[in-house]
């Protein structure tokens, strides 16, 4: 076993995802809701960017090759639903949605816009293609599978804490913190978009 690749791996995976980050982003799209729906949303989001992940680990670009699609326009249209994210979070779109919502039909941000492109983003993705591309066979691939893992776990760890985090922070701290993230998500979008424009050669 490769024990220099799997140091590597490990800290470019944990860089990527970035566990430590995701937990106020976390708190800011599950913050009215119940301990129990918080832990639901967790593992859902969780098991969303493991399965795409090691998709992606396992068949690489042929996967949006079968369907034409390039990484650069991959990173585009992440960044352009993310942005949209990021408006919902500036403007309370999402809070005052919420509140004429009840049970089954609120917004479950697992999937989107947590699993993905949070997790499981044109960044992570692109990660696992190249770290699998580096060390061919099943093991190099059970390597990336598993240091994946590992840092998923990591970013379940940091959610599960996140009602910890919510309650230091209180409402009103809350509120601050969703709009200074909105922002910052915000400039994330723009960047996985511009990186994407620059891959074809329309900027920089």
């Amino acid at each position: 076993m490769d024990t220099a690749f799997l140091v590597t791996a490990f800290t470019t995976l944990f860089v990527i995802i970035d566990p430590i980050g995701l937990a106020p982003l976390f708190v800011a799209l599950t913050h009215d809701m119940s301990a129990a729906e918080r832990r639901g949303v967790a593992l859902r989001a969780c098991t969303t960017a493991a399965v795409l992940l090691v998709l992606f680990a396992t068949f690489g670009e042929a996967v949006l090759g079968f369907v034409g699609i390039s990484m650069p326009a991959f990173r585009v249209a992440g960044g352009a639903l993310l942005f949209l994210t990021a408006l919902d979070m500036l403007f309370e779109r999402r809070a005052k949605r919420r509140e004429d919502q009840t049970g089954e039909d609120r917004p479950d941000p697992s999937v989107f816009p947590l699993g993905m492109p949070l997790i499981a983003g044109p960044g992570s993705i692109a990660t696992v293609i190249l770290l699998a591309g580096r060390q061919p066979g099943l093991e190099g691939l059970a390597m990336v599978i598993g240091v994946m893992l590992a840092v998923l776990a990591l970013v379940l760890m940091m959610f599960f804490a996140s009602g910890l985090l919510a309650r230091a922070l209180g409402r009103t701290g809350i509120n601050v913190v969703t709009r200074l993230l909105g922002m910052l998500l915000a400039a994330l979008s723009v960047q996985f978009i511009l990186d994407g424009l620059r891959d074809f050669g329309f900027a920089g």
